[in-house]
């Protein structure tokens, strides 16, 4: 049984019981500004007493109209002239990309177009459209009968490469991309767009592409009339060091998809920031998106994210999370995290900005992970949280069932003492479990 939280104030959450959790994880890379914000609950209590609801096919509000240019002023050049769609989270934002993606299609005279192209061993979603394009065999496989599958192509992940990766994998890059190439041709015609995570969130642990890849994706895209949809619901508003992950490589995706540190979870709130190609498309062809949900833009979560912009902006918490500036909170923990890697049971230690993974192998040379029935991130996991320690362990890195790793993704006002205590914490629970297993440690 999970213990009652009652309470949250700047990196920790504290239990009913009177026990105080740093929460090392951003609650599943959700909480970027820190808990207890009383800044951001005020504009939602101001919001919510002048006005708490209308339907989006009646009203639009000056909350969420204000908010949305202030978004497509943070998404950068690409995204001026466009348009953003209010969600209630990060599925129903990858939803709304992708039937948006085959409504411009439709829009511009492509009407084959429909195959949505993705990865394997990604997640962009629960709802089925979403689960579709995901590439988590945990999440995915008692669902396979109800969804439309297309093609799921490699995912760069150097650790654990399929190609050959002594150049620095900058070969491996152009190979990856290579595979969308003959998919989108395999497709007769019919691929609409193609999704993925910048850098990838839990399924595998911060894995961060090879230079060149995302901008061969990109082009290969453009090249052949798909749209490159962005999900960066776990990498955006921040997340990375930069407002939107793909700004590292300079990339300009068709869609963005954000959610998550939108909000940083103040309120269910997600976005989908199209570019002035979509927006134009569907305003000289119907002039409207087939598409909505009850809440989109709900006032009171849009207020939420409007407070929640305006604190990453004032309070530079996008610099606080660049793991390339020196003395900033994402360096430090790059820095701590890389001291884990003398430990047996570390395989990898990957990531960027403050968003980190940490993979387990039973033994370091050949790479081999813990079998599946063990379940040694959980087992960190648990022994962490003893230790009022937070984490999001998962599994699967490898072939989608083995493997273990951790998602470390802590708010940006974590201080150095903080992620020190974190780390050695951290330490201490892998030798835990290393122990209960018989593992060295």
């Amino acid at each position: 049984m999970f213990p009652s939280a009652i309470r949250g104030e700047g990196v920790y959450v504290w239990d009913a019981e009177g026990k105080r959790y740093l929460d090392f994880s951003g609650s599943a890379a959700v909480n970027f500004i820190g808990h207890g914000v009383t800044e951001v609950s005020a504009s939602m209590a101001e919001q919510a007493a002048q006005l708490e609801f209308v339907h989006s096919s009646q009203f639009t509000t000056p909350m969420a109209e204000e908010y949305a240019q202030e978004l497509l002023e943070f998404a950068g050049e690409n995204f001026r002239g466009g348009s953003v769609y209010f969600t209630c989270g990060g599925s129903e934002s990858v939803e709304t990309a992708l039937k948006l993606a085959r409504q411009y299609q439709v829009e511009i005279g492509e009407t084959r177009r429909y195959r949505v192209l993705s990865r394997e061993q990604s997640y962009h979603g629960s709802t089925l459209g979403a689960l579709a394009v995901s590439g988590n065999k945990r999440r995915r496989e008692i669902y396979l009968p109800m969804v439309r599958e297309f093609a799921h192509l490699g995912f760069p992940y150097c650790y654990r490469c399929n190609y050959d990766c002594t150049d620095g994998c900058q070969n491996c890059g152009q190979q990856y991309a290579e595979e969308l190439e003959r998919a989108i041709k395999a497709s007769n015609g019919e691929a609409a767009a193609f999704i993925l995570e910048p850098v990838s969130g839990a399924t595998l642990g911060a894995a961060v592409p090879p230079g060149g890849y995302l901008k061969n994706v990109a082009e290969i895209c453009r090249r052949h009339g798909v749209l490159l949809i962005a999900d960066e619901v776990m990498t955006g508003m921040g997340r990375t060091g930069r407002n939107f992950a793909v700004e590292y490589w300079d990339v300009a995706p068709d869609i963005l998809v954000s959610a998550k540190g939108l909000s940083s979870g103040y309120a269910p709130l997600g976005a989908v920031i199209a570019s002035r190609k979509v927006t134009d498309a569907i305003a000289a062809g119907s002039g409207s998106f087939l598409h909505g949900f009850t809440y989109n833009a709900h006032p009171i979560s849009v207020a939420a994210g409007r407070a929640v912009l305006r604190l990453i902006e004032t309070r530079k918490l996008v610099q606080a999370a660049d793991s390339q500036q020196a003395g900033s909170a994402g360096a430090n923990l790059r820095r701590t995290l890389e001291e884990l890697r003398a430990l047996p049971t570390i395989g990898d230690v990957r990531g960027i900005g403050l968003l980190w993974g940490v993979e387990f192998v039973a033994d370091k040379e050949s790479k081999q992970p813990y079998p599946p029935e063990l379940n040694f991130a959980a087992r960190v996991g648990q022994s962490a949280l003893e230790r009022g320690l937070l984490v999001y362990p998962m599994q699967g890195c490898v072939d989608g069932i083995s493997g273990d790793h951790l998602l470390i993704a802590p708010p940006a006002v974590i201080t150095a003492q903080q992620i020190a205590w974190a780390v050695e914490q951290l330490r201490n629970a892998i030798q835990a479990a290393a122990s209960s297993v018989g593992s060295p440690v």
